[in-house]
Parts: structure tokens; C-alpha cells; sequence
């Protein structure tokens, strides 16, 4: 019973130096959240403390983004990790006691209470189209008084731009809470970084180029881990098979097989956040043809079943599985060698 995730490691190397030489500008912070995009945080982790001493990034500290504070254990201990999701409750401090220094993301008047007395580092999360969280401009100064008087330290703004649409509406996003930001003619609010996500690295450039004065640090993820799916394989083992008459009933559910065939016993299932498809599809695939699931996957293992005639997998093979690896818990990751 394994899912696994096959890397082509010299290729995923090379894409994942690429991207972070694409953003030159400004400083990159690898974004190591969740699953760890199917890799597993401390295995990204230790990629991006690799990434950043290559780059050299002047008169920044090597920083990783997380998603939560729970995902604060087990990091580099030279990698600062800034925490995406602002605080939820008062009594949670996991990043008081934290050995990295965390920086702290706040967006709203009820996470300055939540940190509960906490000093140290914030981003600002300044509102954007998202509409997740964040201050408006008419907020914003009252909010960064707030923050200081307790005693919270503002290390820069933060705009979490959407997936949808193009590059030149996020960067007129960005631009116009830049103008908000120059509009209150202080220094800090001049110099002070202002942190992007989801741009490509032309529209960063140019961004960066429009507002010499300013850095626009960008947090990488899905670009920069999974912008070459080539270099990735997810696959199951196959765990048994058996051959079927039409009509036979098997599963949990009693369901009856349409034809004569073979039932197809995968090792991934919904313990690895393996599932059927929006579309009710088979995420499972063998030999470039998607193989029918007898009924949805299960725990640690899933039923399929290959109609006589069509190309099927035995004991011992590997079928290919499609799932998003943001979705996935996988038992190996192996990595590839020329």
C-alpha cells in the first residue's frame, strides 16, 4: 500500500532555480504551508534555506511563509518563518514560544487582541479583491495606531492578490494601494516593503521598476514547486486483482459489475486525500487510459474495475493517480537520479 511522489530531481532543481531567478528585483519568500505541497514541509523547507543562501538576497533575512502557527515546528532553525493567517484566538501562543522569531500577519483590530501582549514583527494584510481578510484604506491608519500602541512592530504591508483574472489587474491593485500608502507622505510608509503573491515575473519587474523607491517581496508556491508538472509523477501501487463475470456485487457498498472484467485494487484512497473527480471521473490512470472506479476510494485503498480487452494493470505495477498535490498525503517521495 504506497501512493508515492517521484521527483525527476536534476529537472525540478532546475525549474525551481529558474523561477526564483525570474523575480530579481525584489526579494523571494518560498511559501512552505500545508502538506508542503505534496513534498512534505521540512523536505521544502530545507530546499528554499538552500535557495535563499544561492541567491544571497541583500539586506534580507532568510524567510519561509507558512500558513499557521501550528505549522511553526520543525524549521530551519536560520529561516525566519512570516505566518500567513492572522491569529484566531487569544489563548493560542504557539508563536510566543516559537524559537524562530515569527513574523505575524494582522488584518484586523480583533487579531492585535488575539496576540494577547505579544512584541514582536506584523505584516499588515491590507484588503484586496480576495475579500478574505484585510484593512481597508479608510481603516488603515487608525489600524497601524492600534498596532503600535500595542507594541506590535510594522515590518511591511501585505496584498494577497487572487488567482483569477490577469497580471495587469493584480498589478493595478497593488498600484493603487501604493498611491494610497504614498498619499500619507511619512517615511516608513515610503520605504516600507509591500509584500505580492500571484504575479507573474514580467508584471514583478515592471511593478518594481514603476516604484524604484520600494521593494515588492514575492511569496512563490505553486510556481515554484509544482510550474513544471513533468517533473513529477504521482502513482499507487496496485495491491491485488481479481478476475469478474457481469453481475458479480463487491465493495462496501454492494455494487454490481456491468461486465467480465478484472477488479483492480489500488493502494491510495481517501486516508491520502485520494478522490473521485469534480466531474465524477476516476482520478486513477494506467497506461494512458483512465481506469473506471467500481465505487469511490476509501480509507487506504480503492476498487477499480478494467472491462476484458483494455489495458490492465497486475500486482505489483504502478497506476497514475491525478490529484492536486496541495490535496494529498503521500506515504514516499522519491527522488529521481539521471
Amino acid at each position: 500500500m504506497t501512493l508515492r511522489l517521484t521527483v525527476d530531481t536534476a529537472a525540478w532543481r532546475a525549474h525551481v532555480d529558474h523561477v526564483a531567478t525570474s523575480y530579481a528585483a525584489s526579494p523571494i519568500i518560498p511559501v512552505v504551508k500545508g502538506n508542503g505541497y505534496g513534498f512534505g514541509r521540512s523536505v521544502l523547507a530545507r530546499v528554499a534555506e538552500d535557495l535563499i543562501a544561492t541567491r544571497r538576497q541583500v539586506d534580507t533575512a532568510p524567510m519561509i511563509a507558512v500558513g499557521t502557527v501550528h505549522e511553526l515546528a520543525g524549521l530551519p532553525s536560520r529561516l525566519r518563518p512570516v505566518v500567513l493567517t492572522p491569529p484566531g484566538e487569544a489563548n493560542d501562543h504557539r508563536w510566543q514560544a516559537a524559537a524562530h522569531r515569527p513574523i505575524m500577519t494582522i488584518g484586523d483590530p480583533a487579531h492585535i487582541a488575539a496576540l494577547d501582549g505579544w512584541r514582536g514583527d506584523v505584516l499588515v494584510k491590507l484588503a484586496s479583491s480576495m475579500r478574505r481578510f484585510g484593512v481597508a484604506p479608510r481603516e488603515l491608519d487608525d489600524f497601524e495606531r492600534q498596532a503600535r500602541v500595542a507594541g506590535l512592530n510594522l515590518v511591511g504591508h501585505s496584498i494577497h492578490l487572487p488567482l483569477a483574472g490577469a497580471d495587469t489587474e493584480r498589478v493595478a491593485e497593488v498600484e493603487r494601494w501604493v498611491t494610497v500608502l504614498d498619499s500619507r507622505h511619512t517615511a516608513a510608509d515610503t520605504t516600507i516593503d509591500v509584500w505580492v503573491s500571484h504575479l507573474g515575473p514580467d508584471a514583478h519587474t515592471a511593478l518594481c521598476a514603476r516604484f524604484p523607491g520600494r521593494r515588492f517581496p514575492i511569496r512563490l508556491g505553486t510556481s515554484l514547486w509544482h510550474g513544471d508538472k513533468e517533473t513529477l509523477r504521482l502513482a499507487a501501487d496496485v495491491l491485488d486483482v481479481h478476475a469478474v463475470s457481469a453481475g458479480t456485487v463487491a465493495g462496501y457498498h454492494g455494487t454490481r459489475v456491468i461486465a467480465d472484467g478484472t477488479l483492480v485494487v489500488v493502494g491510495a484512497g481517501s486516508a491520502h486525500g485520494v478522490s473521485v473527480l469534480d466531474d465524477g471521473r476516476s482520478p486513477f490512470h494506467f497506461q494512458r487510459h483512465r481506469l473506471a472506479l467500481l465505487e469511490p476510494p476509501h480509507m487506504h485503498s480503492s476498487m477499480v474495475f478494467v472491462r476484458t480487452g483494455e489495458p490492465c494493470p497486475g500486482f505489483g505495477d504502478a497506476v497514475d493517480v491525478q490529484r492536486p498535490l496541495t490535496m494529498v498525503s503521500v506515504d514516499e517521495l522519491t527522488w529521481r537520479e539521471a
